[in-house]
């Protein structure tokens, strides 16, 4: 993918690699929503966390990374990627930056995945994800990504805004979650963080939140085969090797093999993407 956009005449993305770990976490996350020409309060003017993590998506592949969402190995519904091996991961490269995400873990859950991934990027480090129970890692730099990706999805002026309202709520968490489009345990962190609540209110609600969604499983994007594919090899990716298939730059032997897909489905799904 490097080279091929490289080819194409391509520019390195100028902000990966462009943060440092001293930086405070609210100029980040500033540079990423501009990176991604998002408002600060983009995700409380949509209406679910479907619409959000769509909305992140595509706005991650807009501003030039790949971006993959599977939640099993290859195209194998029989190999289910396990959400307490990984959550996701993230290969850095100037050219062609790669989030990878396990679709097997809940919609919101994966907003803070590819909100910490991206996080890595500005920061120019490669690194795999699993964050069991939202406890700050040792390293220096995850330590970092979890700052600024909590404080990109719930920016700490807009949650002091909203606290007072929903601090007596019976669900306060889920409050919070709704408005922000994050999971209620990233809400909670969060307001543990900013000193709002104490550590014993946390870890009481983190039982509770462990009880509850244990025999839970996790929505899935349906049945629509192709737009599936889109998100297990990223349509940004897609549309690279569709576009050097059909100009000659690339085998069609070699594009099913990138793609995984073969003949007749080949043809439709590059329609689907109109390259065909």
């Amino acid at each position: 993918m490097r080279e091929f956009l490289i080819d194409q005449g391509m520019a390195p993305i100028r902000f990966v690699g462009s943060a440092g770990i001293s930086e405070q976490p609210k100029v980040i996350a500033q540079r990423i929503r501009q990176a991604l020409r998002f408002e600060e309060s983009w995700a409380s003017q949509l209406s679910s966390w479907t619409n959000a993590l769509k909305s992140l998506r595509e706005g991650i592949e807009a501003s030039g990374i790949l971006v993959i969402v599977n939640g099993v190995v290859g195209n194998n519904t029989h190999r289910k990627l396990d959400v307490e091996e990984f959550r996701g991961f993230v290969l850095v490269d100037e050219y062609a930056p790669l989030l990878f995400v396990n679709g097997s873990d809940g919609k919101a859950a994966q907003m803070f995945t590819l909100a910490h991934e991206l996080a890595h990027v500005f920061f120019g480090s490669s690194a795999a994800f699993d964050l069991r129970k939202l406890e700050p890692a040792n390293d220096p730099t995850e330590r970092a990504c979890n700052l600024v990706a909590a404080e990109f999805l719930v920016p700490e002026i807009q949650l002091r805004q909203t606290w007072p309202s929903v601090s007596e709520s019976p669900n306060p968490f889920q409050d919070i979650a709704r408005q922000f489009k994050v999971s209620e345990l990233v809400a909670a962190r969060r307001v543990l963080d900013l000193d709002l609540i104490n550590r014993d209110y946390f870890l009481s609600f983190y039982q509770e939140y462990l009880d509850r969604i244990r025999d839970k499983a996790p929505t899935t994007d349906g049945g629509d085969f192709y737009a599936t594919q889109n998100l297990r090899i990223g349509k940004r990716f897609a549309r690279s090797v569709l576009q050097a298939a059909k100009e000659g730059t690339l085998l069609y032997s070699d594009a099913y093999r990138l793609t995984g897909l073969y003949g007749k489905t080949f043809e439709q799904y590059a329609e689907r993407l109109k390259l065909g």
